[in-house]
């Protein structure tokens, strides 16, 4: 499971999925975008954000984009969507995808241990947060609240986002 806010999905978030596909030995990876910020963060629309990760992801094999948080109370919390997916997929062994940029917020995260025990973390690396002692190459790092800034000024988002995912927040005035 890859969560996120996804507001907009970018192109270090495909390179994530990418690379788990690549190096992990994973049937597939589930994109989940979350309904409601758990922070109180003000996010787009959860319809525009999950129309955004199949635009971004449209090309990659073995991917999934799941609205599973739709079906859940607020406020989206990992754990319980990992409990949700148990529930769903009882056999599937659950692995939770995260960057190396949020390795130090866990301790804000409902009840990380019970994550960590349910869905043991495949962490990507994020250029400015490597981990020590990690061969893994670091994804660039790449700031979705500068790219809607971007968006919102009109500035160019040439190699952040996909064309695709750009053309469709301009088209729907998402981030003007």
């Amino acid at each position: 499971m890859y969560g996120g806010s996804f507001d907009p999905p970018h192109v270090a978030h495909t390179l994530a999925v990418a690379y788990v596909l690549a190096t992990q030995p994973v049937d597939r990876v589930l994109v989940v975008p979350t309904r409601d910020h758990p922070f109180g963060k003000r996010l787009s629309a959860f319809e525009h954000r999950v129309h955004m990760c199949e635009l971004a992801l449209q090309d990659l094999k073995r991917v999934e984009i799941s609205q599973i948080e739709q079906e859940l109370p607020a406020p989206s919390l990992t754990l319980r969507t990992l409990e949700a997916l148990r529930a769903r997929y009882p056999t599937a062994q659950l692995r939770l995808v995260i960057g190396s940029d949020v390795l130090t917020e866990t301790h804000a995260w409902h009840n990380f241990a019970r994550i960590e025990a349910l869905a043991p973390p495949i962490v990507v690396q994020r250029a400015g947060h490597v981990r020590p002692g990690s061969d893994a190459p670091a994804l660039p790092e790449i700031s979705s609240t500068e790219v809607r800034r971007r968006l919102r000024v009109g500035e160019s988002v040439a190699g952040l986002l996909t064309p695709a995912v750009a053309e469709y927040a301009v088209a729907h005035a998402l981030y003007a």
